[in-house]
C-alpha cells in the first residue's frame, strides 16, 4: 500500500517540532515557564486558596503546611494566594512596558535612522533620559502623582524607550546604506514604502529580542519600586510588596521573602532564556551554526 504525504504529515510535524526544540532548548524552556506563569496569573481567582487581602491575626506567621502551602504573613494572610495574585502585577507591568516601549521606540528609531534632521534632536533627548538612572526617574515621576499600576507602567516606559530607540536606529542606519536602498531612493520610491517594505521588516528581529530584555528589566524595576514603597499601593498584592512587608520578619518567617522572591527570579530567568534563544535563532550568523 502506497504511503501518501497526508499519512506522513503528523510525523513530519512531530519531527519538525522536536528538531526546533532540540536546536533551541532555551526558547522551549523559557516559553514553557512563561506559559505556566501566565496560566497562574489568568486563573488566579481559581488557583488561590483564599482571599489574598483577608487578615486573620490568629493565623499570623504560620509556616508552610498542608493548610497553608506557602505559610502566612505577619497579618495572617495566605502567602500562596498573595503570591499567585502577585504574578498578575509583574506580568502586566512587564508585558505592558515591553509592548509600549517597543511601539514608541520603533517609531522614534525609524524616524531617527532615516531622517537626519530628526536624528539630531531626538537622540539628544534620548541621551539625556539614558543619563538618568531608570529607578530614580521612576521614583521621581511616581512621587508627582498617586501610586498606581498605570503610573508605574508610565514611569518605567520612559527610561526604557531610549534603549529601544538606539537599537532600531542602529539597524536602520546600517540598512539605509545598502545598495538596494540607494537604488530604490534613486528610482523615486517614496519614503513610506521604503520604511514599511524594506527597512521595517529588518528591524523586527532585534526589536523582539530587545523587548524581552525590557520585559525582564521592567519586572525587576516594578519589584524594586514596590519594595521601596513607591510602586503599586501596599494593599495590592505584588511580589515586591510581599517581600517588602516580610523583610522585618525574615529571621522567624523567611518564607514570606524567599517564596515570592523565587517566583520573581524564575520569571526573569524565563524571559531572559526566551530572549537569548530568540537572539540565537533570529541572528542569521548564529542560526547557521546551530
Amino acid at each position: 500500500m502506497a504511503v501518501t504525504a497526508e499519512d506522513l504529515a503528523p510525523d513530519i510535524r512531530r519531527f519538525s517540532l522536536w528538531t526546533a526544540v532540540r536546536r533551541n532548548p532555551t526558547i522551549a524552556i523559557g516559553a514553557v515557564l512563561l506559559a505556566v506563569l501566565l496560566v497562574i496569573a489568568i486563573f488566579a481567582p481559581w488557583i488561590a486558596t483564599s482571599d489574598p487581602l483577608k487578615i486573620v491575626p490568629v493565623n499570623r506567621l504560620r509556616p508552610p503546611s498542608e493548610r497553608w502551602w506557602f505559610g502566612t504573613d505577619q497579618f495572617g494572610r495566605d502567602v500562596f494566594s498573595r503570591t499567585v495574585y502577585g504574578a498578575r502585577i509583574s506580568l502586566i507591568v512587564g508585558l505592558s512596558v515591553a509592548v509600549i516601549s517597543s511601539v514608541l521606540g520603533l517609531a522614534l528609531g525609524l524616524a531617527c535612522g532615516y531622517f537626519r534632521r530628526v536624528d539630531g534632536v531626538v537622540m539628544r533627548v534620548m541621551d539625556g533620559l539614558m543619563a538618568i538612572p531608570s529607578i530614580l526617574l521612576a521614583i521621581a515621576l511616581i512621587t508627582l502623582s498617586r501610586p498606581g499600576l498605570g503610573i508605574v507602567i508610565v514611569a518605567i516606559v520612559i527610561p526604557e524607550v531610549p534603549r529601544i530607540v538606539r537599537v532600531v536606529r542602529a539597524v536602520v542606519l546600517s540598512i539605509r546604506s545598502q545598495p538596494y536602498i540607494e537604488s530604490a531612493i534613486a528610482g523615486g520610491t517614496k519614503n513610506w514604502k521604503l520604511l514599511t517594505r524594506h527597512i521595517l521588516p529588518n528591524t523586527l528581529a532585534p526589536l523582539i529580542v530587545q523587548s524581552t530584555y525590557v520585559c525582564a528589566s521592567a519586572m525587576l524595576i516594578e519589584a524594586s519600586l514596590s519594595f521601596l514603597g513607591a510602586g503599586v499601593p501596599p494593599e495590592v498584592p505584588s511580589w515586591g510588596n510581599i517581600i517588602a512587608q516580610g523583610r522585618n520578619f525574615f529571621q522567624i518567617a523567611p518564607w514570606i521573602v524567599l517564596i515570592p522572591g523565587g517566583f520573581l527570579a524564575v520569571t526573569v530567568l524565563a524571559v531572559n532564556l526566551l530572549g537569548d534563544g530568540l537572539r540565537d535563532r533570529l541572528d542569521p550568523r548564529l542560526a547557521r551554526r546551530l
